[in-house]
């Protein structure tokens, strides 16, 4: 079941009273699109998509496709239609400076690529929350902002992180129109990097 019909832009909203990395997506009128839960403790990354907070019903399963490590890359999975849409792959070394992420279809085929778009952002996020007090509002004056590009070049999303005390808030927009699959596939790809983002800092 393709995600349809979004109002962006899109925020995604973490939860702060729950140990594992919960968080809402809700459209630009405040309605449910989706609800992300990573599980805890596991040795693998494995995120489940549910309809809303109820977790009534899974809609998506997010897999790593091996052990943690620099290069993992995680299959994108509706539960619904019983179909893989493809994955999200990180570009080793070059996200060691800025960010880099292959979006890939269900024929393993370079859809799109996602980048960081300023890496001193993140360089200096390190340095200055490392200083007492002042480091603790970081999150207030250095967030990172990420392009989604096709393999043509054309911008299709921007995913910013929002001004907020612990960090928690992002918000996605859609640049310019792209099919339903297209746009599930890249939805997923970046709830599965906003998370792999925040863990890393």
């Amino acid at each position: 079941m393709a995600l349809k019909n979004l109002n962006y832009p899109l925020d995604f909203k973490f939860k702060i009273s729950t140990l594992s990395s919960d968080f809402n997506i809700t459209d630009k009128n405040g309605n449910y699109v989706a609800y992300v839960r990573q599980k805890m403790f596991k040795l693998k990354e494995d995120v489940i998509v549910f309809n809303d907070e109820s977790k009534t019903k899974e809609l998506f399963r997010i897999k790593a496709n091996q052990w943690i490590d620099f290069n993992a890359s995680y299959s994108l999975n509706d539960l619904t239609d019983n179909k893989n849409y493809g994955r999200l792959a990180r570009k080793g070394m070059r996200s060691l400076w800025k960010s880099t992420y292959d979006i890939l279809d269900s024929n393993d085929q370079p859809k799109f690529i996602v980048t960081e778009d300023n890496g001193w952002t993140k360089f200096f996020d390190g340095m200055v929350s490392e200083i007492p007090i002042i480091g603790m509002f970081t999150g207030y004056f250095l967030n990172p902002a990420y392009t989604v590009r096709g393999m043509d070049g054309k911008e299709y999303f921007k995913l910013k992180k929002m001004p907020s005390f612990f960090g928690r808030r992002f918000q996605l927009d859609r640049v310019i129109d792209i099919d339903d699959e297209d746009e599930s596939l890249v939805i997923l790809s970046l709830l599965m990097m906003v998370l792999l983002e925040r863990a890393r800092g």
